[in-house]
């Protein structure tokens, strides 16, 4: 009961939350990116030094040691096995922000591959990190900082907090090339939405096309709406002026279309989510079920003392029967979205079973809505 109290406060709570109320404006910049205007990946791989025992062995981390020593003029002989569990063979990976300049720095993460315990304590030494294209971004280099740690006795046993063998180093990374930005490229640029709506991106090349006072009916209008992820705004010829010209219609504001009805269900932690445009055609829908608790308990029977019999272990089995008051409720056409949380509210339904319910729902055609389950 407890359960279900708490289920239905969360079903109030999402009903006051989702219902229909007027829209706010937002921003372009928070519903719309510019093409052309996005950060990078890069990837590279390098050597943990350093480590207090917690490196490796492995072959392709000793490959690597003894190429790192011939770049600085050693050479190992090939029957010499170097001891090097103060080292590990790392992947070094980091997101390269759009307009980042040659001599600024990225923070770079800093993981094991190999099988060592832990990173703590280490240096990462110089690591080219390159980019999708193969040519190289940036170095990196310096001493990690990591969050987990790990301790193990002689008897095997251990103990591991966190990732130990996953490290970062702030600002590691020195940029050296400069990501060129296709911004200045065209004569035009694209705004492209977050969330594809038709609705929306007409909207938004409406209010850029008032706000700048272009006369549509002309044909003279400056955005123009591609499809319904992305809308193509005619940028000034004078490339210096572009950077205003930006940051003047991001800022603008508009009214973005409502989402379609939609519910959607996480099946795994029974979360629901019920957007309030989600309405029912006329349906009668009765929910309840038949409980069947079975227990065994052992009983010991003991002989009086003075007779000569044997102790005697028999199970006893309790099967006990809970049929639940099923109640059938009626929906109308058109019920809203609040109509329906007080409806389940009132059968007190669990996750599973509001799941159950409007699962039937969808099966039977009367939940106008899309069901996503995830």
């Amino acid at each position: 009961m407890k359960l279900l109290s708490v289920f239905a406060s969360v079903i109030v709570m999402l009903s006051l939350l989702l219902t229909p109320c007027k829209l706010q404006a937002q921003r372009i910049k928070d519903l719309a990116t510019i093409q052309g205007v996005r950060a990078n990946q890069l990837v590279g791989y390098g050597l943990v030094v350093g480590l207090p025992g917690t490196g490796e062995t492995s072959p392709f981390t000793e490959q690597s040691f003894r190429t790192m020593l011939a770049s600085f003029g050693i050479s190992l002989d090939a029957n010499v096995k170097p001891k090097i569990k103060n080292v590990a063979a790392v992947v070094v990976h980091a997101t390269l922000p759009a307009f980042t300049k040659p001599g600024q720095t990225i923070d770079v993460t800093v993981s094991s591959v190999g099988e060592a315990s832990s990173l703590n304590g280490g240096t990462l030494l110089r690591t080219f990190l390159r980019g999708l294209d193969g040519e190289i971004y940036s170095v990196a280099q310096g001493s990690l900082v990591v969050s987990g740690f790990g301790a193990q006795g002689n008897d095997g046993s251990r103990i591991v907090s966190n990732t130990p063998t996953v490290g970062r180093i702030a600002n590691g990374a020195i940029v050296e090339r400069a990501i060129p930005s296709g911004l200045m490229q065209n004569d035009y640029l694209t705004l492209n939405l977050n969330t594809p709506d038709f609705s929306t991106a007409q909207a938004l090349a409406d209010v850029i096309n008032s706000r700048l006072g272009a006369d549509v009916s002309s044909g003279t209008a400056i955005a123009k709406p591609m499809d319904a992820a992305s809308v193509k705004v005619t940028a000034p010829r004078d490339r210096s002026q572009r950077v205003g010209f930006l940051a003047t219609i991001e800022n603008f504001e508009f009214q973005p279309a409502t989402a379609p009805a939609r519910i959607v269900i996480n099946s795994r932690t029974g979360t629901i989510v019920i957007g309030q445009d989600v309405k029912l055609l006329p349906a009668a829908i009765t929910h309840g079920g038949l409980t069947v608790t079975i227990s065994e308990n052992i009983q010991v029977v003991q002989p009086n003392a003075l007779a000569n019999g044997d102790t005697v272990i028999t199970p006893r089995s309790i099967v006990d029967v809970q049929l639940d008051d099923s109640r059938m409720f009626l929906f109308d056409p058109g019920v809203s979205l609040e109509q329906l949380v007080r409806a389940v509210n009132e059968i007190g339904a669990a996750p599973g079973d509001l799941m159950a319910i409007l699962e039937a729902l969808s099966k039977a055609g009367a939940l106008q809505g899309e069901l996503v389950i995830i």
